[in-house]
């Protein structure tokens, strides 16, 4: 697999503070999954009631872990809950074998945890379509489950990385009736990235509480705002997971709270970006507006027509101001567009509009703004309210020495 030895210059300067959340524990450890001389394996193990909510790829060929928590999703809240998560293999495209590798981990961390089958949730993130190893991770169970404190989840977000270069975290906290209340989350998310439904690999957890169904309902929304308005590669993964946890322990009922949502949104659109500042070879992170759209779902399919284009992105990366790829990306999404209603900016400079060049457009200005690593692309399409925004990164050279040598 292809070594990754220097951090994406888009990466945060540090890796967060995350507030301790009270009811959940977790640890890490080297099971040799794959990789050697670094964690590979992240237990975290919840305390009774805890409410889990979970979104997936709907991928066609979704991994065996991804169908076995589906399942689950929904079930009973009481008793203690677990997620164990490996790095390194996908346990996709591995037939009856994966399941069964399923089966044997989440028998296992029943066994030496004590939680209920039904609320064990793994995760595999890695190659895809080579059997999993499981009895390696099996054999690390005791050590996990001797290991778990409150305050590891930074290396939890460690052990979860394949080809990221720097560990994801974020938080947030909010005062609910004179009490605090802490969301703690961490992602991983490289390559592969373009998603439907939910997207990498996503860990969220809070203190607050709040019903199964509230909290399912929350997170699918939040997650078409955020984690589902990114793209690095156009590519969706077969092991796509989001798992969103509150253990209860503030006392604090969150269920119906509008400044718990806007935080818990805001957790998850930060790491969203993180993911997408860590886009395998990236140099530059892109915001791209769409407005005057015919509706917002419109809106968004320009925005990703714009985001996944690859002459667009090279473009980007090359800190060429090439208005005209754009162009052609609105005309091929298949959404709404009108060629003389058009208006395009690159920050805040005026490239084109009423479907031709602006007549104060300097190039010079705008290729300049190209050299930034922020970089904004604005739409306006004069055909109504619709309004969407997407967020990616160029497509460099070095995207391609990454995957090109993935396996080996």
């Amino acid at each position: 697999m292809a070594t990754i030895t220097k951090v994406s210059p888009l990466a945060p300067a540090a890796f967060p503070e995350l507030p301790v959340i009270n009811g959940a524990r977790f640890a890490t450890v080297e099971a040799g999954v794959r990789y050697q001389g670094r964690t590979d394996v992240m237990l975290a193990v919840m305390d009774p009631g805890t409410s889990v909510a979970g979104v997936f790829t709907r991928s066609a060929t979704r991994a065996a872990p991804v169908l076995d928590c589906q399942e689950k999703i929904g079930g009973s809240s009481e008793g203690p809950a677990a997620i164990l998560v490996n790095s390194g293999n996908a346990n996709a495209f591995t037939g009856h074998y994966g399941q069964s590798s399923v089966a044997e981990v989440t028998q296992a961390v029943s066994s030496v945890t004590g939680v209920a089958v039904d609320r064990v949730f793994t995760s595999s993130t890695g190659v895809i379509g080579e059997p999993l190893p499981h009895e390696r991770i099996v054999a690390q169970l005791d050590v996990l489950n001797s290991a778990l404190q409150d305050d590891k989840l930074e290396d939890a977000a460690r052990a979860i990385m394949t080809t990221d270069t720097f560990p994801k975290g974020a938080s947030a906290q909010v005062e609910i009736d004179g009490k605090t209340v802490s969301i703690s989350g961490i992602a991983k998310g490289s390559g592969m990235i373009a998603p439907d439904m939910a997207t990498m690999l996503v860990y969220i957890f809070t203190d607050a509480k709040v019903d199964q169904s509230a909290l399912q309902a929350m997170l699918g929304a939040q997650t078409d705002r955020t984690f589902n308005c990114i793209t690095v590669d156009s590519d969706t993964s077969t092991s796509d997971s989001l798992l969103l946890c509150a253990t209860g322990a503030s006392g604090v009922d969150a269920t119906d709270n509008a400044d718990f949502a806007d935080a818990l949104e805001g957790v998850m659109l930060d790491l969203a970006q993180q993911v997408v500042r860590d886009g395998e070879g990236a140099t530059k992170f892109v915001e791209i507006r769409v407005t005057g759209a015919v509706s917002g779902a419109d809106a968004k399919v320009h925005g990703l027509a714009i985001a996944n284009s690859p002459l667009v992105k090279t473009a980007i990366a090359g800190e060429d101001p090439n208005w005209g790829r754009v162009v052609m990306a609105i005309g091929k999404s298949g959404a709404a567009a009108d060629r003389d209603l058009l208006s395009i900016s690159f920050g805040d400079i005026l490239v084109a509009e009423k479907g031709w060049v602006s007549p104060d457009y300097r190039e010079e200005d705008a290729a300049e703004y190209m050299k930034g690593q922020n970089l904004m692309i604005t739409v306006d399409l004069g055909l109504g309210d619709g309004e969407s925004t997407v967020w990616t990164c160029d497509l460099t050279h070095g995207y391609i020495e990454i995957n090109a040598d993935y396996r080996s």
